[in-house]
């Protein structure tokens, strides 16, 4: 299996692809090889890039098989189009379609080497597509880039061309530009109105279609008059029924080959008109299951295909055939069709009467002429400007749009039809009045005349009931035997219809049961799992709340502890504040007793100047400071001292000024205890506050290293007593 990007592709061009499967299918039937491509490979690089909308590529696949009797492998080649969906499509597959091509070879019989079979050599070998082709001496001018064009022109050899042939549906110049600036500024200020409220139809609305919608804004009125500018539903719905099959798919791709044919968008076979109309087709018929695909509405799907993309225009399709009533024409072997077949003809008989007894000498009935009118809404034989103008009053007036523009057509043409016979006015109808509205101007004057014409309602009422009632009247005086077989037909057509719907309700019934048993199945195992899932959690849990017993057990008791902990603090703390304080008034009586002695000392040392004052050698000691400090030591005290008493004195002295210092160290001490107990209250509370959750091993141990921590303290507060007591004895020694 081979594939390369392009068309007209040499063989030596070609890729090998690796194979993934090659063999019978589940039938036996077919023959099925598939093989995959690696992205990495730069000669694959258009097939790997996604492809611009409304574009395609080129892609050649080909294929050699070796078939029995045939000397060398032979070569299939299928040449065709192709569009790269980016890797997120969700919906690729929607334009999926098979492509099926027959292969004609011609066999030349040669020698056999073995002598048994028989061999043969291919002399040539040619698609079918590219057989046709040359019979019909045609070429496929494709473009790849090729876009809905915006001006649509009708050949210019109208004039030369034979006058007996009818115009091809599609035909017409329809420009996008503007020529009526005040229209677009009104249709503008219209549309602004309206999106503010789109339930409320703004009162200028019904005029403005009647003038004609400007092209450009076309598709947006229309979907704004149908009610269906934002249907989702329909959208999706749109894409899941494509999928699926059609019992009219033959009908579809007969319709849409002629189809606009004038038209660019719609001539080429297999184009992206086509495909558009075969999808909006084929959507359609699946969706309405009682009416199914109905002849020429791919005409009505092709002038809404025009102005918007494939969902909305299937959206608009359905609300014209259901909301307008435009499918009930289909309906019971087509009796509302020939109600307004005879409405017609009665209004013809009211205001053309010469014109309706021309008719009906040469007995030319509705039927004959108006079917296309009412079933396609005029778009299968008359231009596009005229098509889309009927079809901006009929989406903004509804069905009786088509009586309006059928008298404004038979008014507008009364004298030709009345000069001519039954033949001549059939192809008057096919040939000559279509022709007649290729000019815009004369297309605007039949509109003009077509929405003044003034049809009430109740004169329609009036005709169905005579016609109902010659009906009833022609029932009666008909055979009962035909008649009932009739009604047989009638109801068996129906009995067939209902059991084919029944069938389909039963497979789907089928289809359901499985997918429900299937969905059923998967339901219960998630059950399962997920009963599994909650007796773990259930387990989780109880574990959970255990520990959580536990962790409010252990938070209790270590509560209690720093509790306990606090208060002792708090009476270490009491304490020490008392022992403080107990330093403090001993310095005080100490500082008072000081200050006594001091002046006990002063007269002491008054009363020995005076006693010594008659001296000469001790009061010249005394002048002196050093001398008076070495006095109680060396000095000879004059008759009449008493050194005992200035012994006691001194000795006074020093011990009250060695046990000043005893007490200040003392305090400086218990200030130091004080401030290490303040700051591990602190950071006993903070941790408590920071973990509640801390264990209880921790905090017993952060407690021991804050005791530990104040243990070397107090020791060493105690070898510096022993040694300030040391000290002290060997002072008093010396002294």
């Amino acid at each position: 299996m081979l594939i390369s990007p392009g068309r007209n592709v040499k063989h030596s061009d070609m890729h090998l692809l690796d194979m993934v499967h090659m063999g019978q299918g589940n039938d036996g039937k077919v023959y099925i090889i598939s093989g995959n491509w690696d992205p990495k490979d730069s000669a694959f690089g258009i097939l790997n890039t996604e492809t611009p909308k409304d574009t395609r590529v080129f892609m050649t696949v080909a294929v050699d098989l070796v078939i029995a009797g045939i000397r060398e492998p032979v070569r299939f080649v299928i040449e065709t189009k192709a569009k790269i969906f980016p890797q997120n499509e969700r919906f690729w597959y929607i334009n999926k379609k098979p492509l099926q091509e027959k292969f004609h070879l011609k066999l030349k019989e040669v020698e056999s080497t073995d002598g048994d079979e028989a061999a043969y050599e291919v002399v040539s070998i040619i698609s079918q597509t590219e057989k046709d082709r040359k019979k019909a001496n045609l070429s496929l001018n494709i473009s790849p880039t090729k876009n809905i064009p915006e001006d649509v022109k009708t050949p210019n050899g109208d004039e030369s061309s034979d006058p007996d042939e009818p115009i091809m549906s599609g035909s017409g110049s329809v420009s996008k530009e503007i020529t009526d600036e005040e229209l677009l500024k009104a249709w503008g200020d219209t549309l602004k109105v309206w999106h503010q409220n789109l339930a409320l139809r703004p009162k200028q609305v019904h005029q403005l279609c009647r003038k004609g919608i400007p092209e450009a804004l076309r598709g947006e009125v229309w979907q704004l008059l149908a009610g269906c500018q934002d249907s989702k539903d329909m959208f999706e719905a749109f894409r899941i029924l494509i999928t699926k099959d059609s019992v009219s798919e033959d009908v579809i791709m007969r319709d849409i080959n002629r189809t606009f044919p004038a038209h660019d968008y719609f001539r080429e076979t297999g184009g992206l008109g086509q495909d558009a109309l075969y999808k909006i087709s084929k959507a359609y018929s699946v969706y309405d299951e009682e009416i199914g695909y109905c002849q020429g509405l791919s005409f009505l799907a092709a002038g809404l295909v025009l102005h918007m993309p494939e969902e909305q225009a299937f959206a608009v399709l359905v609300k014209i055939m259901f909301d307008y009533g435009l499918r009930d024409l289909f309906k019971n072997s087509f009796d509302d069709l020939h109600l307004k077949f005879y409405q017609l003809e009665r209004l013809m008989q009211d205001q053309l009467s010469d014109l309706y007894e021309h008719f009906m000498e040469l007995r030319l009935e509705a039927h004959m002429y108006a079917s296309q009118w009412f079933l396609t809404l005029f778009t299968a034989k008359f231009p596009l400007f005229m098509v889309f103008h009927i079809m901006d009053v009929f989406l903004s007036e509804g069905m009786n749009t088509i009586f309006h523009v059928a008298l404004a057509l038979l008014k507008s043409n009364r004298k030709e039809l009345l000069a001519l016979d039954f033949e001549g006015i059939l192809k008057y109808f096919r040939v000559q009045l279509p022709k007649k509205y290729r000019s815009e101007e004369n297309a605007r004057e039949l509109l003009t005349t077509a929405v003044s014409w003034k049809i009430s309602s109740k004169k329609l009422k009036k005709y169905e009931k005579e016609y109902m009632s010659i009906k009833e009247a022609q029932m009666q005086q008909e055979d009962p035997i035909e008649r009932y077989e009739r009604e047989n037909k009638r109801l068996m057509e129906a009995n067939m219809r209902l059991e084919q719907e029944n069938d389909d309700l039963a497979h789907e019934l089928v289809t359901s049961k499985i997918q429900l048993r299937s969905d059923l199945d998967a339901s219960e195992d998630k059950a399962d799992a997920l009963a599994k899932e909650l007796l773990s959690t259930k387990t989780d849990l109880v574990e959970l709340e255990e520990e959580k017993k536990r962790l409010e057990t252990e938070s209790a008791q270590l509560k209690d502890m720093c509790r306990r902990e606090l208060e002792k603090l708090d009476q270490e703390s009491s304490r020490n504040n008392a022992i403080i304080a107990e330093y403090k008034q001993i310095c005080t009586q100490l500082s008072e007793r000081l200050e006594k002695q001091a002046s006990a000392s002063k007269i002491d040392l008054a009363k020995i100047k005076e006693v010594i004052s008659g001296c000469d050698r001790c009061t010249k000691l005394a002048n002196t400071d050093t001398q008076l400090k070495s006095m109680d030591t060396s000095m000879t005290i004059s008759d009449g001292a008493d050194p005992n008493q200035v012994l006691d004195a001194t000795k006074q002295i020093r011990e009250l000024e060695l046990e000043l210092a005893q007490t200040k160290l003392a305090l400086v001490e218990s200030e130091c205890k004080t401030q290490d107990l303040t700051h591990q209250l602190n950071a006993a509370l903070t941790e408590l506050q920071a973990s509640k959750n801390t264990w209880f091993q921790k905090t017993f141990n952060s407690i021991k290293e804050a005791a530990a921590k104040r243990d070397p303290k107090e020791r060493d507060s105690k070898d510096h007593k022993e040694k300030e007591r040391e000290n002290k004895e060997r002072k008093e020694s010396m002294t």
